[in-house]
């Protein structure tokens, strides 16, 4: 069984917080001018355009009441996963497909091996045959059948 950490590990702190907020019904513009802070400094945190600091994460979780360092460990797992996604050369030929694919994405941020039944079910139900080649090239036929046939296509 995996514990809550666990399941959320590699997700940005700010998605969490942004989470945490929505439950407690706490405005994000109020909330950070009662920890002295911008209300900007938060919306870019819980848009991911910022990172979690240090002393911002102490003041959220002492005013939340939520465990030390709980938004920390989250930036630091995140962190780890951007660096692995941009270690990663393991990828389809790009060139070989097209961006319109993933319209909902961008495809130089997708974990092509995390999100294998994703990325196969999607350019089996709407790629070419360029796409297909590639895709089950990268995969593996046997993978690719797998998957194609679990989803009922």
């Amino acid at each position: 069984m995996k514990t809550e950490f666990n399941i959320i590990k590699g997700i940005h702190p700010g998605i969490i917080l942004e989470r945490e907020l929505k439950q407690r019904k706490l405005a994000k513009g109020r909330f950070a001018l009662s920890l002295q802070e911008y209300p900007q400094t938060l919306v870019s945190i819980t848009k991911t355009k910022r990172k979690m600091n240090i002393g911002l994460a102490l003041k959220i979780e002492q005013a939340l009441n939520m465990e030390e360092g709980y938004f920390m460990i989250l930036q630091l797992y995140y962190d780890i996963e951007e660096e692995k996604r941009k270690q990663n050369t393991e990828q389809p030929d790009l060139l070989k497909l097209r961006p319109v694919l993933f319209w909902d994405t961008k495809m130089e941020k997708i974990d092509w091996k995390k999100q294998k039944k994703a990325v196969i079910k999607r350019v089996f139900e709407r790629g070419n045959e360029i796409e297909k080649k590639e895709i089950t090239r990268f995969y593996g036929k046997e993978i690719v059948n797998e998957i194609i046939s679990s989803n009922g296509g």
